[in-house]
Order: C-alpha cells, then sequence, then structure tokens
C-alpha cells in the first residue's frame, strides 16, 4: 500500500505540480532538454533500489545525458537578462522553472522504478485503478478550493472535451499502457521509451508555441540524446551473429516463465518441485 500511495504522490500528483508550474515559468524548449535526462535518472535509481547493472556503455549515455543539461543550463546562465525580469531569492523565473522540470524528472523516474517493483505483484489494470484512486484523493481538496473561486463558464466547451481527453490518455490509458509493458521490460530498458517526451515537447514549442532552437540550444539537446544512441547496440541485422562469452546462458527475456508476474507466483525455488512432481 505504501509504494502505491509513493507510486501515486510522485507519479501523478507532484510530477503534474511541478510540470505544470515548471513550464508555467520556463520555455517547451527548456523542459524538454531537461526531460531528456530521464533515462537517465531512470538507470541511476534502477541500479540503486532494483540491483539493475550499469555498463559502461549506460555509464557514459548518463555522462552525455548530464553533459548536454549542463551545457544548455550554462547558455541560460551567462544570458543577459532582460531589465525588469521578475525573480525569486536573486534568480529569475525560468531558472526556478527548469529546477521544478528536474523534480519532475526525479519524480518520472521514481515512478518507473516502483512501477517496475509493484508489477511483480500486481495486474497492470489493478496497479492504474488504485494509483487514480491515491490520486483522487490527493488532488480533491485543492481541485474543491480552486473550484470555490472559479468560474466555469469561463470554459469553451472545446477546452473541456481537451480536459476530459488529457485526464484519461494521462491517468488511464497511458498507466494501464505503460505497467503492462514494464511487466517484461526492464526498468533501464523502459526508461529509454521515455525520450519522446523532451522530443514531443521540444517539437511542440517549435512548430505550434513559435520557439525557437538556438544553435547551442541544439546542440545540447543533440549530446542530451546522444545518450540514449550509445546505450543501444546497434547490429547490421536481426540475423547478424553476436560472438557472447561463455558464461552468457540462454537468452530468457521472452519466456514467460521468467516474467515477473509469474515468478510472482511461481519462484525459482517452485521449480524443482514441480519438475520432480512432474515425473
Amino acid at each position: 500500500r505504501g509504494l502505491l500511495f509513493l507510486e501515486s504522490f510522485l507519479g501523478n500528483f507532484l510530477f503534474s505540480i511541478c510540470m505544470l508550474f515548471g513550464v508555467s515559468l520556463t520555455t517547451a524548449v527548456a523542459a524538454g532538454v531537461i526531460m531528456s535526462s530521464i533515462p537517465a535518472v531512470v538507470a541511476l535509481l534502477s541500479w540503486a533500489f532494483l540491483r539493475e547493472r550499469i555498463s559502461r556503455r549506460n555509464a557514459m549515455a548518463i555522462g552525455l545525458a548530464a553533459l548536454g543539461i549542463g551545457l544548455f543550463s550554462l547558455t541560460k546562465a551567462t544570458a543577459p537578462a532582460e531589465p525588469g525580469s521578475p525573480q525569486f531569492l536573486g534568480l529569475p523565473l525560468p531558472v526556478w522553472g527548469n529546477v521544478l522540470i528536474f523534480a519532475a524528472v526525479i519524480c518520472e523516474a521514481s515512478y518507473v522504478v516502483i512501477g517496475k517493483y509493484l508489477t511483480g505483484d500486481l495486474s497492470p489494470k489493478r496497479i492504474s485503478a488504485l494509483i487514480n484512486l491515491w490520486g483522487f484523493a490527493l488532488v480533491t481538496p485543492f481541485g474543491l478550493w480552486a473550484a470555490w473561486h472559479f468560474d466555469f463558464g469561463s470554459v469553451a466547451p472545446g477546452l473541456w472535451v481537451l480536459l476530459v481527453f488529457y485526464a484519461l490518455a494521462a491517468s488511464v490509458w497511458t498507466v494501464w499502457l505503460w505497467m503492462t509493458g514494464l511487466k517484461t521490460v526492464p526498468a533501464s530498458q523502459a526508461g529509454v521509451f521515455t525520450v519522446m517526451l523532451p522530443v514531443s515537447a521540444a517539437a511542440i514549442g517549435v512548430l505550434f508555441m513559435g520557439e525557437r532552437l538556438s544553435g547551442v540550444q541544439m546542440l545540447a539537446f543533440a549530446i542530451a540524446l546522444a545518450g540514449l544512441v550509445v546505450a543501444e547496440v546497434e547490429l547490421a541485422s536481426e540475423d547478424q551473429t553476436v560472438d557472447l562469452p561463455p558464461w552468457v546462458g540462454e537468452e530468457v527475456t521472452h519466456d514467460p516463465r521468467y516474467f515477473n508476474s509469474s515468478l510472482a507466483s511461481h519462484p525459482f525455488r517452485q521449480w524443482r518441485v514441480e519438475a520432480g512432481a512432474g515425473h
């Protein structure tokens, strides 16, 4: 129950707060570059909590992601601030927006790692239902307070449709599909697919919000995404023969017996007993 609460609190509640307030203070392009670090942060948390091994290739990928984000932050820090631009604690608001976006990255990475652990005991549909119930309980007090002073008539019908679609897509369909994939994919590998978050954020910023990528920003974005390329093993074709060391055993990635859902009900210690009973 504690993990289900953390999954909802970090992945739904706190992530949404950090993301929405962060994007409101910074640009979509900046948010996209910072969020490109999600796979690296997922790998680090997977190593720390799930004991998933980080290879040299993955370590290089993490370094490239950090370099890209650092380069982008450096260009933002050295850029001259506009006269009269609002600040908080001596720092421009866009800097605080970037901090909130990175906090959202930590929340998302925690969501992946905790979700991977939960799929060993619970079905994707059950996880989706329970964490959304926790999310409803967490958000309802704030929603009631906001609704007390909100003019619902000012919202156009088209926006209501978008809000309903956003709620279903982000809170129901995405969670179910994500947890279904996590049942059979390592958390560190699943983190690679989060690259679509920064790519889509940057694309929307450029295509629909009138933002532009400077040369340095494009370089920073490319370096951060290069980490994902480094993390992948590229083969010339699916039939290419790979020389494996003698200690490598049978490939079990797609063997249903090794899925978390299967191991939860039939752990290794029962295999020999069941095999003996079969004889």
